[in-house]
């Protein structure tokens, strides 16, 4: 999906963005940008690296299952614009009129859950839990305080009592969360 030297996205490919992620056409061009600067080796690819150097995301302590979520679909360790907009577009906010597969509610919870679903088996463990509990607070809770934590999650979620929580396990424990609203960004207009 072009590079730095193109500088601007084809109509179609502006088409067959705003098709696929719901973004409007000024959103896009707008991303874009922001994408191309990102792109250090001017190659219309963005690298892990490249991610990183993002600041915003490189002091989250997420930041590396949320590097991780852009290369989810790759078949490389590059991700080109349509990839980059894909994962952007779990994030647009839900617009009741307009339906987009990408942010459904579904899709948003089920982005979610691979975030906590470190080995991509369709169950959240008690360890996978924990190294994410670790991720997210580092040394600023004990231990034990971090395995009870985990513990009590999976003991509230876990309907079918095999130690894990399923996907459906997880839409239950947050049916009350205003999903749709916690992973929303208002994109530039």
């Amino acid at each position: 999906m072009g590079n730095k030297s193109s500088l601007m996205l084809r109509e179609e490919e502006i088409a067959q963005i705003q098709d696929e992620t719901g973004f409007t056409p000024n959103q896009i061009e707008r991303l874009y940008s922001r994408f191309t600067a990102l792109d250090k080796n001017d190659c219309g690819t963005l690298s892990r690296e490249d991610f990183l150097r993002i600041p915003e995301l490189a002091i989250n302590p997420l930041s590396e299952r949320i590097v991780h979520s852009f290369f989810a679909e790759s078949h490389d360790d590059r991700v080109n614009f349509l990839q980059f907009m894909k994962v952007l577009a779990h994030f647009r906010p839900i617009r009741k009129n307009r339906e987009n597969r990408l942010n459904s509610r579904e899709e948003k919870l089920r982005f979610a859950f691979s975030m906590y679903d470190l080995d991509s088996d369709g169950k959240i463990s008690r360890d996978e839990l924990l190294a994410i509990l670790h991720m997210m607070v580092g040394v600023n809770i004990s231990e034990e305080q971090l395995t009870s934590i985990a513990e009590r999650t999976i003991l509230e979620a876990d309907t079918n009592n095999d130690q894990m929580i399923s996907f459906e396990e997880f839409c239950r424990a947050l049916e009350r969360t205003d999903v749709e609203q916690k992973m929303s960004i208002r994109f530039l207009n």
